[in-house]
């Protein structure tokens, strides 16, 4: 895919989450639009990192390391990041996300047939061991700051 391509999916995402904010968190779009922007920046400056660094990592490790830097306490200008990614509700940006994924994974649906039941059983331990796996990182983390 190039980048005419990627920019064309993530300007249509960030249409699509801007309608889904409005209508699921009632927030107008113009004061979502400058959040969203800083997202959109994010995502582009994370493809472009995972282009250019040598060193082979997901584009998502770039990503989320630009949007933690940008947004740790005491970096210039990181409340302002973090007040703008706010108004863009986690949820409206899901639905999108989610619908694409959905779209892409159903080209694969003639090699997922050949995988038979097997892949249901893996997939099966995998939802399961995720899921235990989070809950006692949680269960951890929230024992050891006195949460609970």
């Amino acid at each position: 895919m190039d980048w005419r391509d990627t920019l064309k999916i993530l300007v249509i995402v960030a249409a699509i989450t801007l309608v889904g904010n409005l209508i699921g968190f009632k927030v107008n779009p113009m004061e979502a639009i400058p959040g969203m922007l800083v997202l959109l920046g994010i995502v582009i400056s994370g493809l472009v990192l995972a282009k250019l660094i040598p060193v082979k990592l997901p584009s998502i490790v770039y990503i989320s390391l630009i949007g933690i830097i940008l947004t740790i306490p005491g970096f210039p200008g990181a409340a302002w990041f973090t007040a703008q990614a706010n108004k863009v509700q986690f949820l409206a940006l899901c639905t999108p996300v989610l619908a694409y994924a959905g779209i892409a994974s159903g080209k694969d649906l003639d090699d997922f047939k050949k995988l038979g039941w097997r892949i249901i059983v893996v997939s099966a331990f995998v939802f399961i061991g995720t899921f235990i796996g989070s809950a006692v990182i949680a269960q951890l983390v929230l024992k050891l700051t006195g949460q609970i």
